[in-house]
Formats: structure tokens, C-alpha cells, sequence
């Protein structure tokens, strides 16, 4: 594709991934609230070891926010690929999770609308990111900032509202015009794929890049054996995520600082909006600067793990500001090995494959996080059972 009219190939898939994941952020931020909407005796209850904490874990909300998402994953590659329909669905989806949340009278109904919304980024993800394989490679790289940028903008725009005494319902409300935008961006301002279906004509300058030799897969057998050359990338990616949001919806919620300027529930949202603007600034960064070694990126979050457990259990960090500090490290390590994994693929794999690779590595994210969410919930509750820690040193 020619040069002209690229910016709104790029401005679109900038949106597309901004919408796409701006509900999915804004359930995660809104975690907390919506187990104290429905568990407010949870406060009197806090635990008869006198910790400050939900019985019911934030991993709950993660894995009502995430399993349907995984199963549309895992299905996706396998379906015809029918775009208008699977984005028409997307769109409709995350408008329901919005309505249902907000206007939500009981706690099976807010899950649901988290559900709904979960379902809606699945498709979205896997329909944009096999979808890309007809368009410039860079414009993985504007998808990949556009979801850094509704970590930011989600969580942002989540916790100003509240702190502004918006009523969830009418937070939710202002958010529909989220999969309005969606719709825009994807049927008026993104291009036409001059091709639509596989195999798609490459252009000399990335035959140098790409294998050109592969054939596009053909049939289940023949994707399912495809799978295990796509290890390399999926299973960094997985464990980069299943230690980042252990951190985020297990440990999150324990650390707190009883003499700060935010109270319990603003410093869980206010470390969410910090995690996100680590996630958007390296989720941006891949035209700057690429990292091959996603491994190492897992090894790094595996130490912040480490970090935040023995901060939860023993409270020995003397100020809320190197929290914010290594929280945004967290963050631009997640968003580093999500974009470099899709833009390495995008230069590594043949376009002839490059639909169903997307389209399948796009899952590990969600296995990580899947597991995450299951562990999340014990190892939380075992640690609101431990006796109150209490800070011998402050700053």
C-alpha cells in the first residue's frame, strides 16, 4: 500500500486499540468499588487479623474480566474470518458491559456486564491484530500504543470521575461514547485493505525481512501443528504477564500506607493510573527502541513479585512514592514484551501466516493473567489472615 492516506491507517488503528481496550481497564479499575458496592460488610468484616482488606479479592473481578476474553481467543483463529460482523459484535458487547455495570442492582449483574465487556476486547484484539497482516507493519506499532494509551486514559479518566463524586452509573454512562468512536474509527476512517484474504502480495522492500517461501495454513491440522513454532514468543509473553498481574490484582490491593495523602481505595486507583503510564510509554516506544530478549523482561517481573509479596506481608517500605516508582517499572515492562513480541512477528513471520500467528500468540497475554487471577484469590486471602504489619519506618 502506497504511502498516501497511511495516517489514517495509523491514526485508526491508534483508536481501534485505545477503544478496543479502554473497557477492560476501566473494569479493573473500578475492581474495588464494585466489590464494595456489593460487599459492604466487608469493612466490618476486614479480617480478624485487623488487616485493612477485602475478603473477596480484586482477582475475582480479574478473572470475570478475563476468561471470557481467553475463550473468544482460543476460538477466534479457528472461525471464518468474517470482519464487519466479528467488529459489529465488539462494538456491541462493550456497550452492554457498560449498561449493565452501571446500571447494575445486583452483584451477578455487574459481573456479567465485566463479562460482556471481557468478550468484546477478546474479539476485538484477535479480529485487529490478524486484520493488521493487510496493512504497514507499523501499524502494530500505533495499536500497540493506542492500548497504552486506555491503560492511561481508562484508569485516568476512571479515577478523576470518582474522585469528582460521579456515581458509578454515570460514570459508565459517559463511557459509552468509547464504542461509538470504535465504530468510527474502524468502518469510516480506517482504509480499505486493497486485499482482503490471504495471500496477501509483499512489497520488495519487506520480502528481505520475511520468509517468503511459507504457504498460508490451511486447515485445522494444519494450524494446530503450526502452534508450536509460535512457543518462542508465547511463552515469554505469558510469564511476563502472570507475574505482572499477580502483582496488580493480588498484591495491589494490600499495599497501603496509612499516612498518606490518599486514602485506601485512591491509592488502589492511583497505583492503577501509575502501572498504565508505564504500560503507554513503552507500549509507544517500539519505533525507538526494540528488545528482542522478551525472557529477560519475565526475569525482571519476577523480581518485582518478590518485591511487592514481602511488602504486603512485612510493610517495610518507608515512603508510597518508591511503590509509584517500581509500579511504573511493572507497568513499562508489560507494555515492552506485549509490543515488541507483535512487532518482531510482524517482521519474522510470512503475511501468509501472519493472521493465524497474531491471532494465537494474542492468547498467552490472557493465559498469564487467567492463572494469575486464580492464585491471585488464595494468596490474597492467606496474606488478609497474616497479623497486621505495621511501618517502623516512614519518610
Amino acid at each position: 500500500r502506497g504511502s498516501k492516506g497511511l495516517w489514517r491507517d495509523l491514526t485508526a488503528y491508534w483508536i481501534l486499540g485505545l477503544c478496543n481496550n479502554y473497557g477492560y481497564v476501566v473494569m479493573l479499575s473500578a475492581a474495588h468499588d464494585i466489590i464494595k458496592q456489593f460487599n459492604p460488610t466487608d469493612e466490618a468484616e476486614e479480617s480478624s487479623s485487623g488487616r485493612n482488606c477485602h475478603l473477596v479479592s480484586t482477582g475475582a473481578i480479574l478473572l470475570a474480566d478475563v476468561l471470557p476474553s481467553l475463550f473468544v481467543k482460543m476460538l477466534m483463529p479457528f472461525f471464518p474470518f468474517w470482519v464487519n460482523f466479528r467488529i459489529a459484535l465488539a462494538v456491541a458487547f462493550s456497550a452492554a458491559g457498560f449498561l449493565l455495570v452501571g446500571f447494575a442492582n445486583a452483584e451477578w449483574m455487574a459481573l456479567l456486564g465485566v463479562i460482556i465487556t471481557s468478550a468484546s476486547s477478546g474479539i476485538g484484539e484477535t479480529t485487529f491484530l490478524a486484520y493488521s497482516s493487510n496493512y504497514n507493519k507499523n501499524v502494530i506499532s500505533t495499536w500497540s500504543s493506542g492500548t497504552g494509551g486506555a491503560g492511561v486514559i481508562g484508569s485516568l479518566s476512571y479515577a478523576s470521575l470518582r474522585s469528582l463524586d460521579v456515581s458509578p452509573r454515570d460514570t459508565m454512562l459517559i463511557m459509552l461514547i468509547f464504542p461509538a468512536i470504535e465504530a468510527f474509527a474502524f468502518w469510516l476512517l480506517l482504509r480499505r485493505p486493497e486485499v482482503d484474504i490471504l495471500p496477501q502480495v509483499t512489497t520488495g522492500d519487506s520480502t528481505k525481512e520475511l520468509i517468503s517461501d511459507e504457504k498460508p495454513l490451511v486447515g485445522f491440522k494444519e494450524k494446530l501443528h503450526y502452534i508450536k513454532h509460535l512457543f518462542k514468543y508465547m511463552v515469554p509473553l505469558c510469564l511476563v504477564y502472570f507475574f505482572e498481574y499477580f502483582i496488580n490484582q493480588g498484591l495491589f490491593e494490600l499495599v497501603y500506607f496509612e499516612n498518606s495523602f490518599l486514602d485506601k481505595s485512591a491509592q488502589y486507583r492511583w497505583l492503577n493510573v501509575d502501572y498504565q503510564i508505564g504500560v503507554f510509554i513503552s507500549r509507544s516506544s517500539v519505533n525507538v527502541f526494540q528488545l528482542n530478549r522478551i525472557w529477560l523482561m519475565s526475569i525482571f517481573q519476577f523480581v518485582n513479585v518478590v518485591y511487592f509479596l514481602t511488602e504486603v506481608i512485612w510493610w517495610y517500605t518507608p515512603s508510597i512514592w518508591i511503590v509509584f516508582t517500581i509500579v511504573l517499572w511493572e507497568g513499562l515492562l508489560g507494555g515492552g514484551a506485549y509490543v515488541n513480541t507483535f512487532y518482531r512477528m510482524s517482521k519474522e513471520i510470512s503475511p501468509e501466516r501472519q493472521k493465524f500467528a497474531m491471532a494465537m500468540v494474542v492468547q498467552s497475554d490472557s493465559y498469564g493473567i487467567a492463572l494469575a487471577g486464580f492464585l491471585a484469590i488464595p494468596v490474597h486471602n492467606a496474606i488478609c489472615g497474616l497479623p497486621a504489619a505495621s511501618r517502623s519506618v516512614v519518610w
